[in-house]
């Protein structure tokens, strides 16, 4: 068996060399073979730092598990490295065809030299703002991979992590107010007699982009607590970007070629490092990926979302991080008490997980009561009362316990699988709604009528 994966990542390897030098020097197909760079790196480096994290105190109990034993945390750091290098690898790749070919040398803006626009890569002359929108990004990155390691080291307090994303999110909006600058939307069509074709959000439009960047970074560490499940949606959420992308690059003369191209450059390493990581930290997890891994994925999201200028479809692949967000409202903004974990507990009898709750330790008076009560009607929280009547206990607001409430209790690998069916569902429901419902809102896409 050993003998057998040594070979398969050998030919791994073999093929990603390939497609790093590719004789077409596409840089589409080098980015192809960094994602299985990405992979192999990640698969192999994980296991081989177990051990070294551990010694240095990255270590964390599997409280899903009998006997609750110790195993790497915080591996999403080395997931986020392995990312980084090959991002940093890619961009002579990237713009190969600038460098060498379509300049003088030294990056004369001057020279041009006629492509036919069906080449791959970004057309001429050298794409100093395609250069500045990736170094953009990169550095972003770097910025909340660094924050997500402090967290992991100090766990800090939500309300103050919350917005920590704002700091690395600097670069790429200070990059878009220069390069870019488009702050007005399209108006429905359904608004337009009133507020007319475009509107104009000024500084509101950079509070969304910030904001974006806060939600995507947050909401997937908000669900989770159980193996494989951020690595898991994360992944699924990559591949429908990438099918997102595709249909753009597909006819190389649609105006978001570029844009969309840009996106795939940052999503195929993206899915070869999380697929090395979900390799390691599915059940059982032998590592958790830490909250650097969650920020990581999360700031690549919101990276693509804004530069690739598809912020609003981007959304709609979170719409289950986006309902579980509105479901923990409560308890994150201290409505509903809020205990320090919310993840499902295992009932060592039957080996399955059930739904945690939380144990007031103040008895829920006002708001807090019909809240709870309402939900307990709709069937979204069991309820547990005391002698005199008052709620003492209440399920935790998180979508993995409601998954729980309504199905019952379930071993931890068919429900990281229902979470994941779920976040599939949703995500072609995304799809759905961009494709066949936006011409009902909007006549235009990316500039081409859709109707």
């Amino acid at each position: 068996m050993a003998m057998t994966r040594r070979l398969l990542l050998l030919a791994g390897t073999a093929l990603s060399a390939a497609l790093l030098f590719n004789p077409q020097k596409s840089p589409l197909i080098s980015s192809l073979g960094f994602a299985i760079l990405a992979f192999i790196s990640t698969y192999t480096l994980i296991p081989l730092l177990g051990d070294a994290f551990i010694k240095a105190g990255f270590k964390g109990k599997d409280l899903n598990k009998l006997g609750t034993p110790v195993i790497p945390e915080t591996m999403g750091a080395v997931t986020a490295f392995v990312y980084l290098a090959c991002m940093l690898l890619f961009i002579p790749f990237a713009f190969y065809h600038h460098f060498a070919a379509l300049t003088s040398g030294g990056g004369n803006r001057e020279v041009e030299i006629e492509i036919h626009p069906a080449d791959e890569g970004f057309f001429h002359p050298f794409p100093h703002n395609k250069l500045g929108e990736y170094l953009s990004a990169i550095l972003s990155l770097q910025s909340m991979i660094m924050l997500g390691v402090a967290d992991d080291l100090f766990d800090i307090r939500w309300r103050h992590k919350l917005f920590m994303p704002l700091l690395a999110a600097i670069p790429i909006l200070a990059v878009y107010y220069v390069d870019f600058g488009v702050t007005h939307v399209v108006v429905p069509m359904q608004l337009r007699q009133w507020l007319g074709d475009l509107v104009d959000l000024g500084w509101l439009y950079y509070a969304y982009m910030a904001a974006l960047t806060i939600f995507c970074t947050n909401s997937i560490n908000i669900l989770a607590g159980v193996n494989g499940i951020e690595a898991g949606q994360s992944l699924i959420i990559a591949l429908f970007v990438v099918g997102n992308d595709i249909p753009y690059l597909v006819k190389p003369l649609h105006p978001a070629h570029d844009s969309h191209l840009l996106s795939l450059y940052f999503m195929a390493p993206f899915v070869g490092v999380t697929l090395g990581l979900l390799k390691w930290n599915w059940f059982p997890a032998r590592v958790f990926v830490g909250d650097t891994y969650c920020y990581f994925a999360g700031m690549t999201f919101a990276v693509v979302g804004i530069l690739g200028h598809f912020s609003k479809t981007l959304l709609l692949f979170f719409i289950p991080q986006i309902l579980n967000f509105l479901y923990s409202s409560p308890q994150l903004f201290g409505i509903v008490e809020n205990p320090r974990h919310r993840l499902p507990r295992l009932n060592p009898k039957t080996g399955k997980l059930e739904q945690s709750r939380v144990k007031f330790t103040k008895t829920p008076k006002g708001m807090t009561v019909l809240l709870l009560e309402l939900l307990q009607k709709l069937g979204m929280v069991t309820i547990v009362h005391g002698e005199k009547g008052e709620i003492v206990e209440a399920t935790n607001l998180t979508i993995i316990n409601l998954i729980l409430v309504r199905l019952g209790p379930m071993r931890e690998d068919i429900l990281a699988l229902t979470i994941m069916g779920v976040q599939v569902l949703c995500c072609s429901l995304g799809l759905l709604i961009r494709y066949n419902f936006a011409y009902l809102i909007y006549e235009w896409d990316h500039g081409r009528k859709i109707c």
